[in-house]
């Protein structure tokens, strides 16, 4: 496998807080990674370094073997690179659920109107919501938000995409339907980075599972591995509790 991301020594602090301490990580093309973890263990800080919606306090961050955190790298080619997917959606509330789609491609990547359109809908179909092109966001409901946000980060092209706890603002009856869409993309081969709290998700589809504790990188391994027989004791105590809690 080709690596695409390699971090090393990631740091970020907010003031005096210490979120995440020395992160070494690195993500293959194709692979399928999940990271997991108590609320306040840096999850989603992390994601958010990785696409620089947040600046690290420290350490490296490479795509393709160059570092992003050099000043003259280009930021806006590299962010177009990487798919991002957020718990509350994110769409445009005055666009319906085309245009949702077709705007990033035609301001960021300067794809013409016609040929936005047409690869729109064309991954608005991978997500089943090609039916309600002409509907505004207030007319969906949260999993079918969540189904045209992933469809508008597809129509990106994007070499990664990243999952900020897609399913935490979904009503229960719905996440059922975010998760099948996203095992589906993990299916065709696209690389992902996904941070939940889908245990099921997680040991399904994932390639790896990252356990994070306190900012820190506690655990990694295969699905087997981590629910299997997870090493650290703080992983199993997180899963004990996590797991126990759905019975």
């Amino acid at each position: 496998m080709s690596e695409i991301i390699k971090i090393e020594h990631l740091k970020k602090n907010f003031g005096k807080n210490e979120v995440l301490r020395d992160i070494d990580l690195s993500v293959d093309k194709g692979e399928v990674v999940t990271i997991i973890g108590s609320s306040g263990s840096g999850k989603s800080t992390l994601l958010r370094c990785i696409n620089l919606l947040e600046k690290p306090s420290g350490g490296q961050i490479l795509y393709r073997g160059k570092s992003i955190l050099d000043p003259n790298y280009d930021l806006p080619a590299y962010r177009a690179h990487m798919g991002m997917v957020f718990q509350q959606f994110n769409l445009f509330s005055n666009m319906n659920v085309l245009e949702n789609c077709i705007v990033g491609q035609v301001t960021v990547l300067k794809k013409s109107h016609e040929e936005a359109k047409k690869k729109a809908i064309e991954n608005l179909k991978k997500v089943d919501m090609e039916r309600y092109i002409d509907a505004k966001p207030s007319q969906l409901s949260g999993g079918q938000k969540q189904r045209v946000a992933i469809g508008r980060a597809l129509a990106m092209d994007p070499d990664v995409m990243l999952f900020d706890e897609p399913t935490s603002a979904l009503d229960p009856e719905m996440v059922g339907e975010v998760l099948k869409t996203m095992k589906n993309l993990a299916g065709t081969g696209l690389t992902m980075v996904v941070v939940t709290h889908e245990m099921e998700f997680a040991r399904d589809v994932s390639d790896r599972v990252i356990f994070m504790d306190e900012g820190v990188i506690a655990e990694s391994g295969t699905p087997e591995d981590i629910f299997g027989s997870p090493k650290c004791e703080r992983t199993k105590e997180f899963l004990h509790r996590i797991l126990n809690k759905k019975e």
